[in-house]
Parts: C-alpha cells; structure tokens; sequence
C-alpha cells in the first residue's frame, strides 16, 4: 500500500524529473566503465583463455586495493550533499579539500603496498600457476594508477554532490574514449601484449584527474586546509563501505578459489566467470550509478529537512533503476549466443559463459532494487546497516551455499551460479525492510 501512494504521488513527475538529471549522466559513466571492462576482457581473450582468467583475477584484487578510495567516496557524497543544500559555504569548502588530502593521502599508500605486495599476494592465492604468472604483472601495471584512481573518484563524488554531475559524465566521457583508444594501441601496436590494458588505465585516470580537478578547483576558496572534524564525519560513514566492499570483493575472490575446487576444466571456468561478471556489469554498473544517484537524492532532501521527500525520491529511483534493469537483462539475454563468441574462442569458455548468463542475470532486477535502495540509506548515513547487509548476504549466504551446492554436492557452476541468485534475493529483502522502516532517517540528523 505504501508503494502505491508514493507512485500516485501528485508530485511524482518532478521527483522523476530530478531523480533522472541525477540518474542518466551516471548511467552514461557506468556505461563507460563497462566498455572498458568488455574491451579489456575482448583483448585479453586475443591472447588466449589463460590471459583472460589471469585478467580477472588482477581485476579483481585491484578493486581490493581501491577499496578505501570507494568508500570516501561514499562518506564524501554523503556530508557534501547535505552541506551543499544547507548552504553552509564555509564548511562545505572545507569538507572539499579534505576529501581530496584525505584521497592523496590514501591514494598513495594504496600504490606503494601495490607495488611492493601484489606479487606476493597473487602467489600466494590457490590458482593455477600460469594464471598466477600473468595476474602478478598487470597487478603492478594497475599499482602504478592506484593514486590517480582515489583521486578521480573523491573528485567525481563532489561533483555529484554539488550539482555538477554533467562536468563529472565529461571527464568520464574522456578517459573512457583514451581508455579504449590505448588499450587496442598499446596491447596490439606495442611490445607490451596484454600488459598495455593495464597502462592504458593508468594513462586514461590521470587524464581524468587533471579534468576533475579543474572542475572542483572553484569549491577550495580558502586553499587546501585539512579538518580532523569533518574527516571524522567522513570516515564514520566511510569505514562500513569500506568493509562492505572488502568483505565484497573477498567474496568474489574465494569464488574464484572455488570455482579452482571443481574437478575439471577450472581455468575454462575461471575465464568464463570473467566474461560473465563483465558482461552481467552492463546490468549492474547502471544500477550502481542509479545507487549513488539515490545518495544524493536522498542526502540533498535531507540537508533541507525534507525527509518525506527523501524517502519517496529513493523509492522512485529504485523504481526507475530496476525498470531500466529489466530492459538490459532482455537485452543482454535474448543476444547472450552473439555476446559470448565474442569475448571467447573457447568453446568450454563459451558454454559456460552461456549457462552464467542464463542463470545469474535472471536476478538482475531483484539486485537492482536492493543496490539503489542501499544508496539511498548510504546518502543518510546508514551505512553500518548497508555493510551488514550485504556482508551477511555474501559470507553467510553465497560463499557456503556455492561450495555445498557447487563442490560438496557436485552440482558444478550451476550450483554456485544459483547460490548467487539467493543471496541476491536474501540480501534484497532486508534492505527493502532496512528502507521502509524509516529508522535511516533519525541517523541522517548525526551526520552533520
């Protein structure tokens, strides 16, 4: 019933209207993200199945590298956009340049424990000597951008925050085209073979830092000043995103551990998983920028005490983002036989490729609601409950549910591509619960 009346709302036009000039330029920038990924993922696989498994692999522990830099992000978002609604100037200037110190500083710890670890950490991970041997160098390659990477996303967070998102969507639109132009230039024109998708990143995110600092440069009015305040008020936010998304990313790490358990064909199905996860993003990265739009929305309604508006804009937004899910999961469905030849020779990678899609992207719409709704309670701070969430849903649900149903039982892959559909489903009804409580919106007062 509750539902009904927010969608028969008589204002239900203009939050859609707003909900959407937030929404579509992050839709378009995750469209970007996923054309460098299905391009990194296309070249790889010119050089064979072994590559592309080892590219999965590097990609996957780069993402836990970054992992602090997404979650200030989160914690940047969420303090911006309500300070820039409450036109507290002063203070929003300062939270500015502390986001971006804070990022700097992050940042290049994160590229010298890249640079000095990844080696050590790849060959200690139970895979395949050979993927291990080509995952170690595109790892240190990607070190190498690690700084540049938290600095674009904290600079792309405050511009979401103040209403810039259109600079942010052509910063992106840049490094994206450079991205691609390189990754086909350097892996194929060069000496460097598969190793230059990994430069071509590291190249394309410093050109969009110097974009997206132009941009922010008008927000720091008093020059570059640090406030341990208002990085408190960052880091309490940001620290449950962080251990979301380590706790995340481990969990797609020890997937690949256990797809290494079953009996036969385990680097077909280590490159197949690859491909699957690349190609599921074309679902999942716009949910994702409908999950930070839903930040915003809701962190902006809030810094005006608007909190009946904030919950109707969050609610309409997943709406929207799971519409928009159901569309591209047709799509990529109904043309699964043309995509997967495409990113594969293999006729094993192809096949399994095939049964990933046809049975992980059924649950694409549930994700998508779940996902957008979790923005909206990170845009007020709810962050803890988020992280508990998903972390539950990943480590109580997925991991043992794959290894029982996919080794222990001996169903295979499509045992632990259903126990992902479950979690999915169990980690979209708490959140659904966690939102429509409303307790989110007594937390939100603490944060600034």
């Amino acid at each position: 019933m509750k539902l009904i009346k927010i969608i028969n709302d008589k204002k239900i036009k203009e939050v859609v209207s707003e909900s959407w000039s937030v929404s579509w330029p992050m839709t378009i920038i995750m469209f970007f993200e996923f054309l460098i990924g299905i391009t990194d993922v296309y070249i790889a696989g010119k050089f064979g199945k072994e590559v592309q498994a080892a590219y999965g692999l590097a990609f996957q522990l780069y993402f836990v590298f970054i992992i602090a830099g997404m979650a200030l992000t989160v914690g940047t978002a969420s303090v911006l956009s309500r300070l820039f609604t409450s036109n507290r100037k002063s203070e929003f200037s300062l939270a500015v340049s502390t986001s971006i110190i804070t990022a700097i500083i992050a940042g290049l710890v994160a590229t010298f424990l890249g640079i000095f670890f990844s080696k050590s950490i790849i060959h200690h991970l139970r895979t395949p000597q050979v993927v291990k041997d080509l995952a170690a160098p595109l790892l240190m390659i990607y070190s190498l951008g690690f700084i540049f990477d938290y600095v674009l996303m904290n600079t792309n967070a405050v511009l979401r925050a103040c209403d810039m998102i259109k600079k942010s969507l052509f910063a992106m639109t840049v490094a994206c085209i450079l991205n691609i132009a390189l990754n086909f230039i350097l892996a194929f024109g060069t000496s460097m073979g598969y190793k230059g998708i990994g430069a071509a990143t590291v190249i394309s995110l410093f050109a969009g830092v110097i974009l997206n600092f132009g941009f922010t440069r008008k927000f720091i009015t008093k020059g570059f000043n640090f406030s341990t305040l208002m990085f408190k008020k960052m880091l309490d936010i940001s620290w449950p995103a962080a251990l979301l998304q380590i706790f995340w990313q481990l969990g797609t790490i020890a997937l690949f551990l256990i797809l290494n358990m079953l009996p036969a064909m385990n680097i077909e199905i280590m490159a197949a998983f690859t491909n699957g996860l690349k190609i599921e993003s074309a679902i999942f990265l716009p949910a994702f920028a409908f999950n930070m739009a839903n930040a915003v929305l809701v962190g902006n309604a809030l810094g005006k005490k608007e909190n009946n508006q904030a919950f109707k804009k969050g609610i309409i937004t997943a709406i929207t983002g799971v519409f928009i899910a159901i569309i591209l999961t047709l799509i990529v469905v109904l043309n699964a036989r043309i995509i997967a030849p495409f990113l594969s020779r293999d006729s094993v990678v192809i096949n399994e490729t095939l049964r990933y899609i046809f049975i992980a992207l059924l649950f694409e719409p549930v994700m998508a609601w779940g996902v957008i709704l979790g923005g909206g309670l990170n845009g007020a701070g709810d962050t803890k409950v988020v992280m508990a969430i998903v972390v539950g849903s990943v480590w109580l649900v997925r991991i043992p549910l794959s290894y029982l149903l996919g080794v222990y039982f001996g169903f295979g892959t499509q045992g632990i591509w259903w126990s992902m559909n479950i979690s999915i489903a169990f980690q979209c009804l708490l959140m659904t619960r966690r939102y429509f409580s409303k307790r989110w919106m007594q937390l939100s007062e603490q944060v600034v």
